[in-house]
């Protein structure tokens, strides 16, 4: 861990937040992904937890053990110049220690900040109790300040993504959340599946630190979502499902079609890519 480098790469990626217009924040799962991504000018990376787990041939939702996903997460932040937040989804452990020792590792790795979400994969308690979800947030804080590392808290709540509650109460629930995870620590509020631009606008009246959204068609645009004050986008999984799509396209087009046509059209070069590689960071 290089404390100074951290912190300069901590400030950038805080920076991202202030601005007065909104951010995308891609998400990659491996290390060409990531460069690729810093190639072209993002000045931020994510990492995304179903990419990584899959193209390592796990379901999504913490089926990966740990271990094996830090070792992709090191290998990305080691690539690429530009900071690197992780996605944690909600901690890989049962109780608060493990969550904050897990942490502490992503930390240790050169990491820059996290996504901590509240669901739990338990479809009897398909998110976790506030009260536990704010513990954990305050501890990884804690941890934070006492290795002197700053580390930005990326709080997700899966109200929405998970369709969980009637509409309107979700809105007050997702807000309650929000604040809560707020006030525990979190820098910013993560709200996968919120497309409405009312009940956007709604959440922005009601939080003061950053928010962010994950992109999909129902979406508004950039302009809009940067006129209400968004300053976050994240892709999600969606590069990596799209890179998923071209691949079956091509097999289609192969096997069905007999043409290689779409394989060959406008790819990146094996020394382009191969140069890509072997770019030092």
């Amino acid at each position: 861990m290089n404390n100074e480098k951290q912190l300069l790469k901590f400030l950038t990626f805080q920076q991202l937040h202030k601005r007065p217009y909104t951010f995308v924040l891609p998400n990659a799962w491996d290390v060409i992904s990531a460069k690729i991504f810093e190639k072209n000018g993002f000045p931020a990376i994510a990492t995304t937890s179903a990419g990584i787990a899959m193209s390592l041939g796990y379901k999504d939702g913490e089926k990966i053990p740990f271990d094996e996903m830090l070792e992709v997460v090191k290998r990305i932040i080691n690539s690429v110049d530009v900071p690197v937040s992780v996605d944690l989804e909600s901690g890989y452990g049962v109780s608060t220690n493990e969550v904050v020792n897990n942490a502490k590792q992503i930390i240790l790795a050169g990491g820059i900040g996290i996504n901590l979400e509240d669901g739990t994969g338990d479809l009897d308690s398909p998110v976790l109790d506030m009260s536990l979800q704010v513990e954990r947030i305050s501890e990884i804080r804690l941890l934070s300040k006492s290795l002197k590392a700053p580390l930005f808290i990326n709080a997700r709540t899966d109200l929405y993504w998970l369709n969980i509650g009637d509409l309107d109460l979700r809105l007050q629930e997702a807000i309650i959340r929000g604040k809560a995870y707020q006030k525990a620590g979190a820098d910013c509020i993560f709200i996968p599946g919120l497309y409405d631009i009312e009940s956007i606008k709604k959440v922005r009246q009601e939080i003061s630190c950053p928010i962010n959204l994950l992109s999909e068609p129902n979406l508004p645009s950039i302009n809009t979502l940067s006129q209400v004050g968004i300053e976050r986008i994240s892709t999600g999984s969606a590069p990596f499902r799209a890179t998923a799509t071209l691949l079956q396209r091509i097999t289609e087009d192969i096997l069905y079609d007999n043409n290689f046509q779409r394989l060959m059209n406008d790819n990146m070069s094996y020394n382009a890519i191969t140069e890509l590689i072997e770019t030092p960071k």
